[in-house]
């Protein structure tokens, strides 16, 4: 009885414990032309790791924008302090379970690119994925570019990460993915 009642207590804090965190992400409205459409955070084994942002032009969803490749912004503010090697290790995992072998070898080459602009993570940095179709992919820390490619096969790959089927989470993609 004991138990049920502390388990019971868990699930109703869990909401609130996720609201006050999101909050201490303070995700912006909108950023540039594109507005933030969902938000949520990423537990593993407890412990938060990271907030992410999901921001659209207006007038389209979430998946469809995913779908359709138009103008997307990914946006994480992280919780705690993660090695960059365990980052890149975390993206190849998931790279290789959602990509064939012939198109994680074409998109190698500037996968290695992205990843070298990778540093340790620090509980409060921030990193967004920008994908825009005139300008291509870009990935940001704590606001500054570090990294730019026009493929729009990468830009998919690498947001794919989070938003497509076999990624990092299935719920965190449920909840940044869903209708309003």
């Amino acid at each position: 009885m004991l138990r049920s009642l502390a388990a019971l207590l868990l699930t109703l804090a869990l909401p609130v414990l996720a609201d006050e965190r999101l909050s201490q992400a303070d995700f912006p409205t909108s950023h540039q032309q594109l507005e933030r459409k969902n938000q949520a955070v990423l537990t593993y084994l407890w412990a938060d790791v990271y907030a992410a942002a999901y921001y659209t032009a207006p007038g389209i969803e979430p998946l469809q924008a995913y779908r359709r490749e138009a103008d997307q912004r990914l946006e994480l503010y992280y919780y705690r302090s993660i090695d960059r090697s365990d980052v890149i290790e975390a993206a190849w995992t998931t790279l290789e379970r959602q990509l064939d072998g012939a198109a994680l070898a074409a998109l190698r080459p500037d996968l290695d690119a992205l990843h070298a602009t990778f540093r340790d993570i620090r509980a409060g940095d921030r990193y967004a994925l920008n994908y825009a179709a005139r300008t291509g992919l870009s990935l940001e820390r704590n606001g500054e570019t570090l990294f730019r490619s026009d493929d729009p096969a990468l830009a998919r790959a690498y947001l794919g990460i989070w938003l497509a089927p076999g990624g990092l989470s299935d719920a965190l993609r449920e909840k940044l993915l869903a209708q309003r």
